[in-house]
């Protein structure tokens, strides 16, 4: 017995598998004449390579001589092996191919807060696109700060994150996908708030608290910044919102967002012709070369969905 578990260890990692498919040959063909031809080798190589064969194995595989071709009983348990053998192998050339054919895995995503009610946003869409394509996708999102996702797309903890682009990092690449156009609001218990539109002017604005987006502003931003009174700073959307609530700041919210109180008649947007400023939404990932297989379909679905021609960053 522990000869023969040897025998097995040396079959797993040493043994030439040309001697295996000479055996199945010879087995299959009935003798050693008939393989002779299959094989396109001389009887007296078969013969070598059965009997080192068989010296691997400890086995004795089968009888030749002059009453025919016939395997032992280990030989039929050898050549029973070797076609299970065969098909583990066929199974395995198959489980590789189909992976490279569905997408199997987990895409870790990134976005910013309070997008959902944005009609631009198509991330839903994607995402069940992705899901059709490989039904056995595990999906992990995370909404975060447009700073920490890109910080974790640089170490490499999300694979693709949708910011509103603010900056440009070196080792990602951004690729915009839609715009997204933000007002200023007052709440209902500001002083702003039960104004006529006519009574509202710029100076006026300036008189009142104002609360600043805690991520680095673009330059038209800044512009509309350098007219208000900067009084607090929050670095998400909820943030920002909660403090406009209290009726005592004004703000900038995007417009998707700010519906759902103005609709209730808790905001109201001020000077939206001269207040207001668009903001690119991008898809970041970080630039490597090495592929991988659920980003770049990941990407491919948002380019279809956006319209992006495929000679973009994508």
């Amino acid at each position: 017995m522990k000869q023969t578990a040897n025998a097995l260890a040396g079959l797993i990692s040493d043994l030439d598998l040309r001697l295996l498919r000479v055996f199945k040959t010879v087995v299959e063909c009935g003798g050693f004449a008939a393989a002779e031809v299959e094989l396109n080798i001389s009887r007296s190589a078969i013969s070598r390579y059965m009997a080192d064969l068989e010296t691997r194995l400890h086995m004795h595989l089968c009888y030749r001589g002059r009453s025919g071709f016939a395997l032992t009983a280990q030989g039929r348990v050898v050549y029973e092996s070797l076609m299970q053998l065969q098909a583990d192998l066929e199974k395995f050339r198959a489980n590789i191919n189909a992976v490279h054919n569905r997408l199997v895995g987990k895409l870790h995503l990134g976005l910013t807060d309070n997008t959902i009610t944005d009609p631009h946003s198509q991330v839903p869409s994607v995402i069940a696109k992705l899901k059709q394509l490989g039904p056995d996708v595990q999906i992990v999102m995370q909404t975060t700060s447009p700073n920490e996702i890109e910080r974790a797309l640089i170490e490499g903890r999300l694979h693709i994150g949708i910011i509103p682009c603010h900056q440009e990092l070196p080792g990602l690449v951004y690729q915009p996908l839609y715009w997204e156009t933000s007002y200023l609001y007052c709440a209902q218990g500001h002083a702003l708030f039960a104004l006529e539109e006519q009574q509202l002017e710029p100076s006026l604005l300036a008189q009142h608290d104002y609360v600043s987006p805690g991520y680095k502003p673009d330059a038209h931003l800044l512009e509309l910044q350098a007219l208000l009174k900067t009084a607090a700073h929050a670095y998400q959307m909820e943030g920002i919102a909660t403090l406009i609530l209290s009726g005592m700041f004004i703000g900038f919210l995007p417009g998707h967002y700010a519906r759902q109180w103005e609709e209730r008649g808790l905001m109201r947007v001020l000077l939206p012709d001269q207040f207001n400023f668009k903001t690119s939404f991008t898809a970041v990932w970080r630039d490597e070369a090495q592929p991988n297989q659920l980003r770049e379909a990941c990407l491919n679905e948002l380019r279809q969905t956006y319209g992006i021609e495929s000679n973009s960053a994508f």
